[in-house]
């Protein structure tokens, strides 16, 4: 498992976030640098480094973290119009934070491709 990140810190309320819901199993709070008008971050509580290590998670945690980021999009309104899902994994895909979470995009027309 990789050093203390941001969202560790962000989770122990040693830094400051916006949040904007939170349950038994995720996190979730506004971007600092948003890439559309709606741009939250999700977060599970129990560290994972990215993606690929939901493949070894219990069947719980991944049904907490999808069911925390659809409660998220609907807490903020998204699902008539839409939104985005992305998680980025490795450094290809420009994962930036070694801390598995979910971008939801949304808030305009989003264009495609997506890079």
């Amino acid at each position: 498992m990789s050093d203390d990140t941001i969202f560790d810190k962000i989770l122990r309320r040693e830094v400051p976030s916006e949040a904007v819901y939170e349950d038994d199993d995720v996190y979730a709070f506004r971007d600092i640098e948003p890439q559309a008008p709606t741009h939250v971050l999700v977060i599970p509580k129990r560290k994972m480094e990215s993606f690929a290590d939901l493949a070894d998670a219990k069947d719980a945690e991944v049904a907490g973290l999808m069911q925390g980021v659809s409660r998220v999009a609907r807490e903020l309104g998204l699902e008539d119009r839409g939104y985005r899902v992305v998680f980025n994994t490795g450094p290809d895909a420009l994962q930036s934070v070694a801390y598995l979470h979910a971008h939801i995009l949304g808030g305009r027309k989003l264009s495609w491709p997506p890079g």
